[in-house]
């Protein structure tokens, strides 16, 4: 009885702190910035941002910006100290890097308990962690699967792919039937989140390491036929494939262009939008065939050092964090119909969520969450060793270089000074 009382107590304690904290920081941060990509988790507050902008007398102003010019834009930000946003858009390519340069706060540090932290997908909260502590507030992330048109499958006797040999067999095979699909699509596009993110399970599918002891190693054997695969599957997507990021990759794909797909998880209830997608209820799902692991990832939302240096935009910023990325949030998104962006546990679990999408999917999901792990060199050198090698996969993606030994040995080269300099 003792110890329930005393919890109660410093429940409410908590609580009163908390009032007393809002109450001294209304009003103290005309403008919340925040950098954020164009994931559904994200676009969708907009319709919602009154409800905080009034707790806090402040007007959150969210900067959509694409993927590589996000990363750029946070890490300029962060780096010089400037501070202009309070709020980053982190994600698994870069958090190495700002927890080194001690740019972002711990996550329990500045969002409330109430938000309910050991919520979060533990695959994701894993991703967003560096020496056990969690820095980021993960709205979307999971691995990789496998999407493929069943009908177009079924037409040609073909099963679902199980193996690598198995994939290109299919590939081969739809892009030459006249069915008004191409066989394959994939990233192309230079950058470390881009065309490396696809390629890397290729890569360490075939045996390929990041690293030697110190040094480079992704110029390997095992790189080259990775590399040549890769190259090769890319022969059977649509016109401009060496140039593809992930959203041209998806929708040429649900646009009925693309037989076969592996990308990450969270885009397969995109299949299942009858308002965006032309192949419904056409697609099946699976883990990526064998021997291809499945590449781990997560973004989320961080509090800036430099932009929340205060304590009331520490607080201001925290409370964000966790709003936007709260249990209740998620199930809003479910009543809207998006299930693509599930960062908790308990959005997971719920009949809300279950209810819209195809059990294949959860299936595939739950199939290939043992392959599933973080795949990147683990450095924060990681963002320019990536976007470097990028520049000389899309070079060979899109045919202006053919020596591929060649291009992998010059971004290992430069790789060698990005490691030196985070020694």
């Amino acid at each position: 009885m003792k110890r329930t009382s005393l919890l109660l107590s410093t429940a409410l304690c908590a609580l009163a702190a908390q009032a007393q904290a809002q109450d001294a920081c209304k009003g103290a941060l005309p403008t919340l910035n925040v950098i954020g990509q164009g994931m559904p988790a994200v676009t969708v507050l907009d319709a919602h941002l009154a409800e905080f902008n009034e707790k806090w007398d402040t007007e959150v102003k969210v900067t959509l910006l694409g993927e590589n010019e996000r990363r750029a834009k946070a890490r300029l930000d962060a780096s010089t100290g400037a501070g202009s946003y309070q709020v980053l858009y982190i994600d698994e390519a870069n958090l190495a890097e700002y927890v080194s340069a001690d740019w972002i706060y711990p996550l329990a540090d500045v969002v409330p308990e109430s938000y309910d932290i050991a919520d979060f997908r533990t695959d994701l909260s894993n991703v967003a962690t560096v020496d056990g502590t969690q820095y980021f507030a993960p709205f979307v992330g999971g691995g990789d699967v496998m999407m493929v048109r069943t009908d177009l499958l079924e037409a040609a006797g073909l099963a679902v792919p199980t193996t690598l040999d198995e994939l290109v067999e299919a590939v081969k095979t739809l892009d030459a039937a006249d069915n008004g699909a191409h066989g394959w699509a994939a990233r192309g596009q230079r950058g470390s989140g881009m065309n490396v993110w696809r390629w890397t399970p290729f890569f360490r599918a075939m045996g390929g390491e990041w690293l030697d002891g110190d040094m480079p190693a992704f110029n390997s054997e095992a790189a080259v036929e990775a590399t040549e695969l890769y190259t090769d599957l890319m022969s059977y997507g649509p016109p401009g494939v060496g140039t593809f990021n992930w959203s041209d990759a998806v929708e040429a794909f649900r646009g009925g262009q693309v037989a076969i797909l592996i990308e990450s998880d969270v885009f397969g209830p995109w299949m299942e939008d009858p308002s965006k997608s032309t192949v419904v209820g056409k697609v099946g799902y699976a883990p990526p065939p064998d021997p291809l692991p499945s590449a781990g990832w997560a973004h989320g939302w961080a509090v800036s050092k430099a932009g929340a240096a205060d304590d009331c935009a520490k607080l201001i910023a925290g409370d964000f964090v966790g709003w936007a990325t709260s249990k209740e949030m998620e199930q809003m998104r479910l009543k809207e119909g998006i299930a693509s962006d599930i960062g908790r546990t308990s959005t997971l679990e719920s009949e809300a969520y279950q209810a819209l999408v195809p059990a294949a999917y959860v299936e595939a999901m739950l199939t290939t969450g043992p392959k599933t792990d973080l795949l990147i060199m683990k450095s924060p050198a990681w963002p320019e060793i990536g976007d470097t090698l990028g520049l000389a996969l899309e070079e060979v993606f899109t045919g202006t270089r053919d020596d591929i030994g060649g291009a992998l040995d010059e971004a290992a080269f430069f790789a060698e000074d990005s490691l030196m300099r985070v020694k």
